[in-house]
């Protein structure tokens, strides 16, 4: 995955620096991270970066098509790669852990709201706010990948 980073950035003609290598590395671990999570995961391995240096570093990698950024609440954007950018969030209001599904788990949702409104959804900017099954005191279903989230969670302005 560098590499196609690497060739990704230099088409776009900027030059590969260990700071956006970092970045990208983390935005990857993190997954949907703030720039500040990703800023204590980049400071982990480079002490000289600074927080103005992420938050430059996501603009750059954004406008270039290499990660982008969603609202799962009224905190700090949340980034991820573009590449996994096709999927809907659910987000637990009790503990703010984020669940990843594949869109078709909302294509019954999709085909009524354009067969009865003619609304075309872009779910890759979906977030489904709710109680997870852990907070909830049952056992999760089949399905789905969740991820802790820090802060609480509250409705999307993505």
């Amino acid at each position: 995955m560098s590499q196609t980073w690497d060739d990704t950035l230099r088409a776009s003609g900027y030059r590969v620096t260990p700071q956006r290598q970092l970045v990208l590395e983390a935005v990857t671990r993190l997954e949907h991270a703030t720039p500040e999570e990703i800023y204590a995961e980049v400071k982990q391995t480079a002490v000289g970066v600074n927080l103005s240096t992420v938050y430059r570093t996501l603009e750059l990698l954004e406008q270039i098509g290499l990660v982008t950024h969603t609202h799962l609440g009224h905190g700090a954007h949340r980034y991820h790669l573009a590449a996994d950018a096709q999927h809907v969030h659910l987000v637990c209001r009790g503990c703010g852990a984020i669940t990843q599904l594949d869109p078709a788990a909302v294509s019954s949702l999709v085909r009524a709201l354009d067969a009865e409104y003619g609304f075309e959804t872009d779910v890759g900017h979906l977030t489904v706010f709710g109680t997870c099954a852990q907070c909830r005191g049952a056992a999760p279903p089949a399905g789905g990948s969740a991820e802790p989230a820090g802060g609480s969670a509250e409705p999307a302005g993505d």
